[in-house]
């Protein structure tokens, strides 16, 4: 049963002890408010003013899972907090782990600092939760997948626009990689994991997945520079640096060009350019046990 006084507490607590600063939106210099603004907590959890305000008024319906979801993760919740938000609301808190979409508040806090870099947020198999707009602007909206296809390495081996934005000559690379990612997922979360249903979709539905995986190869790591062909701006060669929450194991993936050089400025335009309807390709992030 949802705990509407409970509820509303905690939510008002939990907004008003937020700052702009920390989830990457300006401060202003009028700005009075102590923590967030009602509306600006709303935007964060993707969903209108009025239905959040009226959560924290003790009024509406009850909450939705989904709905709750979206609230801890836009008031950056640890995952106690996540929980308890859960209880009040009436509703049995969701797994941790490994499965996982509730990214953790400091790894939210450094990615809310990354808005003028292209980067993302993944799970272990490959399936993106958080996107800079630089990010949507080189590889697409990758949040736009559900079911199987939300794992770049499933969507890969069963939709050709999956290869677009890669040179041709390394797409063997890629499908080495990624039946590699998967087995040592598979591996390390065991026949009844989501890896494995995975497996076996991707085994009746890909020939070439079939005979790549039949190579029993392991270890296959990304490569130092990774080639993207853009419909706009062409050619850019960007380094990928790696931050990792084993607790939840996902991963923070930041690309970056050398300074001065032609990728850089590739980028640059990219930022001005911003998310395209032809950019709709993908970004390459490695399926990988946590390390």
């Amino acid at each position: 049963m949802i705990d509407r006084v409970g509820l509303a507490e905690f939510l008002r607590s939990r907004r008003e002890a937020l700052q702009p600063e920390d989830v990457g939106m300006p401060r202003g210099q009028r700005r009075r408010t102590s923590g967030l603004r009602r509306e600006e907590v709303a935007a964060l959890c993707h969903m209108s003013a009025d239905y959040y305000s009226r959560l924290e008024r003790q009024r509406g319906p009850q909450p939705s899972e989904q709905m709750m979801a979206s609230i801890a993760q836009g008031l950056h919740l640890s995952l106690e907090e996540r929980d308890h938000v859960f209880r009040l609301a009436g509703h049995q808190p969701p797994a941790r782990g490994a499965g996982s979409d509730h990214v953790s508040p400091g790894m939210l806090r450094i990615f809310d600092r990354l808005a003028d870099t292209p980067a993302e947020i993944v799970t272990e198999l490959g399936e993106t939760l958080r996107q800079t707009p630089l990010g949507v602007a080189l590889v697409g909206d990758l949040g736009r997948h559900t079911g199987p296809a939300r794992c770049i390495g499933y969507r890969w081996f069963t939709d050709p626009a999956a290869r677009e934005l890669h040179p041709p000559e390394d797409h063997d690379f890629y499908s080495r990689m990624y039946a590699s990612g998967l087995r040592g997922v598979v591996a390390l979360r065991g026949p009844k994991s989501r890896a494995a249903s995975l497996l076996a979709d991707l085994t009746d539905r890909s020939a070439e997945f079939r005979e790549v995986w039949q190579r029993q190869e392991v270890g296959i790591k990304p490569r130092e520079i990774k080639r993207y062909l853009h419909p706009q701006v062409g050619l850019l060669e960007l380094s990928c640096q790696t931050l990792v929450d084993p607790a939840q194991s996902q991963h923070l993936l930041v690309y970056t060009a050398a300074p001065g050089s032609e990728s850089h400025e590739k980028l640059q335009l990219l930022s001005v350019i911003g998310p395209t309807s032809t950019s709709t390709s993908e970004a390459g992030a490695p399926l990988a046990p946590p390390s």
